[in-house]
C-alpha cells in the first residue's frame, strides 16, 4: 500500500479498548464516560481486520488501547495474530501501562511477541500516583521484572511534563540503560479534554536533548522500530534515547502507518480527522471485497501530515478525541 505521497504503509496500531485503569493527567480526564461495549469491535472481527492489512503489506501490528491488557480474552487475539509471525508479519507489538503486565508476559512472550513498550513517567511514587491518578508504581515495576524474566524487551515510553518529571529525566533514563532498556520520551500532544491546560503540561523535546546533551554524549543512530522516534546513543551509559516530537520536530515525511480504533474507524493521521469506518465494511459482509475497498480509499487519502500545535490562547485541545480512543 502507498499513500498519495509514495510512502509505504507497512505498520498498523490497533486499538482494543478504549478503557484503561490509569486516569494520566495528560491521556484523559479523571471521570470518563467509555464507549458502551456494543459499539466495540468483536475480538473476531478485529483479527479478520488485520489480517486485511497484513494480506495489504503490513509488516508490524502493534496492540494499543486505552489499556490492551483490560481486554477480556484479548490474549486469543494476541495468538491468532502471532500464528502469522515468521510467514506475512515481521513483528507484533504491545504498548501497556504495565498494571497487568506481570499476568500475561509468559503468554505474550509464547504468542510471539517479543517486545513491550511500558508507558512509565516518573520513578517517584507520589508522583507517579498524581499523574496516574490511580496506579501503583511498585505493581509497574514488578511487571517490568516479569516481563524481562518472560524474554520480553522492554523500552520506557516517558510524557515529558513541564514541572513534573522535567528535572528527573537524567535519573529515568540511567536506571532505563542500567536495566538494558531503551527510553523515549514524548511530547504531549493536544488530544482530548484532560481537565488541564496544555500550555502547563508542554515541555519541548528540544529544550530536554540540549539540557541532557551537557550531561551525556549523544551519538545519532541509525536505529528504527517502525514509528516516529529518532534515537540517539549515549556513549556514558551505551543505551539509547528516543524523541518522538510530534511539536518541535514534525516527523510526517517518513509516515509509514495508519491507526485502527476499537470502533473500527482507521484514522489515516493521529493529528487529522479524516477517517474510515472500516466497521460497516466488516458488518456488511463475510466477503473481504468491501473492505478491502474500503482500506485502498482510506490509503488513498491519507493526508501528508498532521497540524499539532500548541496555541496557547486555545483553552479547547486540537483534537477533541482522547488518545484512549485513537490508540496510544
Amino acid at each position: 500500500m502507498r499513500d498519495p505521497f509514495g510512502r509505504e504503509i507497512s505498520y498498523l496500531r490497533v486499538s482494543v479498548t478504549d478503557r484503561c485503569d490509569f486516569r494520566c493527567v495528560y491521556c484523559m480526564a479523571e471521570h470518563m464516560t467509555f464507549l458502551p461495549r456494543a459499539e466495540l469491535l468483536t475480538l473476531e472481527e478485529i483479527e479478520r481486520l488485520c489480517s486485511a492489512f497484513v494480506r495489504k503489506g503490513v509488516r508490524r501490528l502493534r496492540i494499543t488501547g486505552g489499556e490492551p491488557l483490560v481486554r477480556r480474552n484479548v490474549m486469543w487475539l494476541f495468538e491468532r495474530l502471532g500464528a502469522r509471525l515468521n510467514e506475512s508479519l515481521d513483528e507484533l507489538t504491545l504498548t501497556t501501562n504495565g498494571s497487568q503486565l506481570a499476568r500475561f508476559a509468559g503468554q505474550l512472550y509464547s504468542a510471539g511477541v517479543r517486545r513491550v513498550n511500558v508507558s512509565l513517567d516518573t520513578l517517584d511514587p507520589q508522583k507517579f500516583r498524581a499523574i496516574t491518578r490511580w496506579g501503583d508504581l511498585n505493581k509497574v515495576l514488578a511487571a517490568i521484572d516479569a516481563a524481562q524474566a518472560a524474554g520480553l524487551s522492554v523500552k520506557i515510553n516517558a510524557v515529558a511534563l513541564r514541572n513534573v518529571n522535567e528535572h528527573e529525566i537524567s535519573h529515568l533514563l540511567e536506571w532505563a540503560h542500567g536495566r538494558g532498556m531503551d527510553l523515549t520520551l514524548i511530547e504531549t500532544m493536544p488530544l482530548g479534554d484532560i481537565e488541564q491546560k496544555r500550555t502547563e503540561q508542554y515541555l519541548p523535546l528540544s529544550l530536554v536533548r540540549a539540557r541532557l546533551a551537557q550531561q551525556y554524549t549523544l551519538e545519532k543512530s541509525a536505529h528504527r522500530t517502525g514509528g516516529p522516534a529518532r534515537y540517539f546513543r549515549v556513549t556514558e551509559t551505551g543505551g539509547r534515547l528516543g524523541f518522538i516530537t510530534p511539536l518541535t520536530h514534525n516527523f510526517c515525511e517518513s509516515c509509514n502507518r495508519v491507526r485502527v480504533t476499537c470502533t473500527g474507524t482507521l484514522f489515516m493521521c493521529l493529528g487529522q480527522n479524516d477517517s474510515a469506518d472500516l466497521r460497516g465494511a466488516l458488518r456488511l459482509s463475510n466477503d473481504d471485497t468491501l473492505l478491502d475497498a474500503a482500506i485502498d480509499r482510506a490509503i488513498s487519502s491519507k493526508p501528508k501530515g498532521h497540524d499539532f500545535v500548541i496555541d496557547r490562547r486555545r483553552k479547547e485541545p486540537a483534537l477533541t478525541r482522547h488518545m484512549s480512543l485513537t490508540g496510544g
